[in-house]
């Protein structure tokens, strides 16, 4: 599936939140969200973004929530404007790329990333779901920070296990700094958790890996229709346990930033 040319890009919004998941929770970012995914996953809270609109929203203060409307789809030069125009200095601690996927934009980003670093001097944080390796090696000279998902076939309903080794080995060949999450809900299968920690562990057990209990989706609110559950105290302290065997680093960490009311 390719998107865009290197002149363009979908975007569903830019705006300033802090970032809720994973190695950043905590940290002030500018959030460059784009539009597109080619997974379908079953607990998805975005399914909003698998599909471009004709229009993008665009916050006008950091953190107001002013939106504007623009049209899709959306020049470096545009976006480098609305980036700059939200970077209140000594406000954000880095830029977040996130989506939908943002790799389905790899030829746009190849151009817009290096204009950005230079106009910011920020750090520039790729969200992704692990499964484009190729596309992600057009982008790693420009990145910082990659949050990469490794999707469990029994929770996500996708099955992406050699495209997330290829990734992963990418990211510790580069040197960007790289994290794991791992959403698990009471679906999840033991046997997926370690074959993750398996593939981790294989690159290096030092990676950071953040189990993430899915927020409860009830069945009219998500496209594929599914009751998604969040997992029990109980399981998710036994499977922090089980990947420990193989992993130094196995954090649990919600998604602090519906619990902070920020959407």
């Amino acid at each position: 599936m390719n998107i865009n040319t290197d002149r363009t890009a979908r975007l569903i919004e830019v705006f300033s939140a802090i970032q809720g998941e994973g190695l950043n929770v905590g940290t002030r970012q500018i959030f460059i969200r784009f539009a597109i995914c080619d997974l379908r996953c079953s607990y998805c809270d975005s399914a909003h973004t698998w599909v471009a609109s004709d229009e993008c929203r665009v916050e006008m203060t950091p953190g107001l929530r002013d939106f504007a409307m623009h049209p899709n789809p959306v020049d470096t030069d545009t976006l480098l404007a609305w980036v700059e125009r939200q970077n209140v200095p000594g406000l954000h601690d880095s830029i977040s790329l996130t989506g939908g996927e943002p790799l389905l934009h790899a030829p746009f980003l190849k151009q817009f990333l290096p204009q950005v670093r230079l106009a910011t001097g920020l750090p520039i944080y790729l969200e992704t779901g692990g499964h484009r390796p190729a596309q992600l090696q057009t982008i790693l000279p420009y990145l910082d920070s990659v949050g990469m998902d490794i999707k469990l076939p029994s929770v996500s309903g996708e099955e992406h296990w050699e495209e997330h080794a290829k990734f992963l080995q990418a990211c510790v060949r580069s040197q960007v700094e790289v994290f794991i999450k791992i959403i698990v809900s009471q679906q999840t299968d033991t046997a997926d958790l370690e074959r993750a920690a398996q593939l981790v562990a294989a690159v290096s057990p030092e990676i950071p890996v953040f189990l993430q209990p899915v927020t409860p989706l009830d069945s009219e609110s998500h496209p594929n229709k599914e009751l998604i559950l969040a997992p029990t105290p109980a399981q998710v302290l036994d499977w922090q346990a089980q990947m420990k065997r193989a992993l130094k680093s196995v954090r649990a960490i919600p998604q602090t930033h519906k619990m902070l009311n920020q959407l």
